[in-house]
């Protein structure tokens, strides 16, 4: 996978995760994280630092968790996280592209004293009450940009009103985040790294 390049991802359609609290998903992120010695920062749009409070939330978060930005303007997009300009100009910000872009300019941005950041994640959608770039209510995006490139999920088709697509946005993200983190430590074991 091309760190540039987010790998294609089909519709995907809404789950309900109702057995697993976004504490719980939280706190198995940042388990994941300290087990195999790496770090996470985000890059927000519509859950506006929603995510970044689940997973402080979670003690001893401090030891995996860098930092993020909320994106909630489209020009930080571009300026902080580094989002091409012309791609927001041809598909607006509700594009797995852009998500994809925001969670690689996440990692960029949280480097610390020359030590990157092995993980981003970035949330995009339009939460209401009216359509954005002329995309629906409840359309997301999901990124995560990892040691092997970006990747992005979507469009999810989140129902219910505001507050309840910023939530579900929450729960999806971490829930793809545990699966790439789950599946690189597979690869990591099955290697002996």
């Amino acid at each position: 996978m091309s760190p540039s390049t987010p790998t294609p991802s089909p519709s995907s359609p809404f789950t309900p995760h109702k057995s697993e609290s976004v504490f719980s998903l939280a706190s198995s992120v940042i388990a994941l994280l300290k087990s195999t010695n790496s770090t996470l920062a985000c890059a927000e749009s519509l859950t506006a630092g929603l995510l970044m409070a689940a997973l402080t939330s979670v003690p001893g978060a401090s030891s995996v968790f860098r930092g993020g930005v909320v994106s909630y303007a489209t020009p930080l997009k571009q300026h902080l996280l580094q989002v091409d300009a012309e791609l927001i100009a041809k598909e607006g910000v509700i594009h797995e592209d852009v998500v994809a872009q925001m969670a690689k300019g996440a990692k960029e941005i949280t480097i610390c004293e020359g030590v990157p950041t092995t993980w981003g994640i970035g949330t995009t959608g339009v939460a209401g009450p009216g359509e954005q770039d002329g995309k629906p209510v409840g359309m997301v995006f999901i990124g995560v940009a990892g040691p092997e490139g970006a990747k992005a999920w979507g469009p999810f088709r989140f129902p219910g009103g505001r507050e309840a697509v910023r939530e579900a946005t929450v729960l999806e993200a971490l829930l793809r985040l545990r699966e790439e983190l789950t599946s690189r430590r597979a690869i990591e074991a099955e290697n002996g790294i």
